[in-house]
């Protein structure tokens, strides 16, 4: 395909996903229907269609409306290219760019809309973080992919060198020793010895970032409530001798846990929902929320968060905190996590928790913005509520 085809496919995609069809199930579907595509078409026309929900204002303004094709035009434009040279009328390209096609430039925009957020939710970041414009304007960019090197395989040298000698070259990633950011092949990761042997395991540096500060020790009791696929389970068991249970309300999501903790070794015991048996020394909520700290990832959240859903998930944070709280043995600690940025899915639900156990206390939190290196993420240690 050329380069002005590709553009034509992800307007096609993206009218679909604006009409209410996820992003992924839409670019599923086109390209089974457009079988003559490779891998790399495929891969283009995906990296267009999340580049542009990433940055779906200030592209819709740029390019004058919010359909696919004034996305696309506004794409071109955010990124320097002559929008003529793409929109050509070639046989497979897009039809050429039309008078009442020429959008407004951005510096002219409302602030929300240059920091591709609903207006609702700005007032939320700018409570939640401690540099609003940079962590809205970090979301706009496509995430890296990064590493958790495995202390029970290898170490962080090893580990780049075995990647190197398979076509990968990787970089370490400051304040997360264990963490590499891929620079080349990332898409070979999958497929590498290095990987199939459980020498490393994909995740972002924040998750490690707040797994080193969970004070693990050789023998604690360990309840996971929120294990979903089990990264931070997985991580946590690479740190210490632990006996480590897995918990979540959707037993489906914990499917991968036993195969990536054999190919890890190490032991992660996973629990039927609702049978978690004793206390714990710590038990971990790494609770559902709105994901604001990782959006360059699922652009689509953004945008369809409202006030009513994040309600909604406060609610159910409280419920889980309330929960852990009383599977804590004598000297046990709470830890919520979330990778949101918000204050009310982080220090607002502490609060709350606090307030309704006297006798408990803050320990230690930890509040990431999002960055190039890392996504937003917070982490708040609680004791004394045993």
């Amino acid at each position: 395909m050329t380069p002005a085809a590709r553009v034509a496919a992800a307007i096609e995609v993206l009218d679909t996903v604006l009409a209410g069809q996820a992003a992924e199930v839409a670019l599923s579907r086109w390209g089974r229907a457009n079988r003559f595509a490779g891998s790399k078409d495929r891969a283009a026309i995906r990296d267009h269609v999340f580049d542009v929900l990433r940055c779906k204002r200030s592209f819709a303004w740029l390019g004058g409306v919010e359909t696919g094709r004034g996305l696309m035009l506004g794409a071109c434009r955010a990124a320097g290219i002559a929008p003529d040279t793409l929109f050509d009328g070639s046989r497979f390209g897009p039809a050429p760019v039309a008078a009442d096609e020429a959008g407004a430039p951005l510096d002219a925009a409302p602030r929300p809309v240059r920091l591709d957020v609903p207006d609702w939710q700005l007032p939320l970041w700018e409570r939640g973080a401690a540099d609003p414009d940079a962590a809205l304007a970090a979301l706009r960019h496509r995430a890296g992919v990064f590493l958790r090197v495995n202390r029970r395989r290898t170490d962080l040298p090893s580990a780049r060198s075995r990647l190197r000698d398979e076509g990968i070259d990787t970089a370490p990633v400051p304040g997360a020793p264990l963490a590499l950011e891929v620079l080349t092949n990332p898409r070979r990761i999958g497929g590498t010895h290095t990987f199939t042997e459980g020498l490393v395991e994909l995740q972002d540096p924040a998750s490690q970032m707040a797994v080193a500060r969970l004070g693990l020790r050789d023998g604690m009791r360990v309840l996971d409530l929120c294990a979903g696929g089990g990264g931070k389970a997985l991580a946590m068991a690479a740190e210490a001798d632990l006996h480590i249970l897995a918990h979540d309300i959707d037993p489906r999501r914990m499917g991968d846990i036993a195969p990536r903790a054999a190919r890890a070794g190490v032991r992660i015991e996973t629990l039927a929902p609702g049978e978690i048996p004793g206390r714990f020394d710590l038990v971990l909520i790494d609770a559902p929320c709105s994901g604001s700290g990782t959006w360059r990832r699922a652009p689509e959240a953004k945008w369809a968060l409202t006030p009513e859903r994040l309600a909604e998930l406060t609610e159910r944070q409280d419920g889980l905190l309330r929960q852990g709280a009383d599977l804590l043995a004598p000297g046990g600690r709470l830890a919520h996590a979330t990778c949101s940025v918000f204050a009310q899915e982080n220090e607002d639900r502490v609060t709350a928790l606090l307030a309704d156990r006297p006798r408990a206390r803050l320990a230690t939190q930890m509040r990431l913005d999002p960055a190039a290196a890392h996504d937003g993420f917070y982490l708040a240690m609680m004791d004394g509520i045993a």
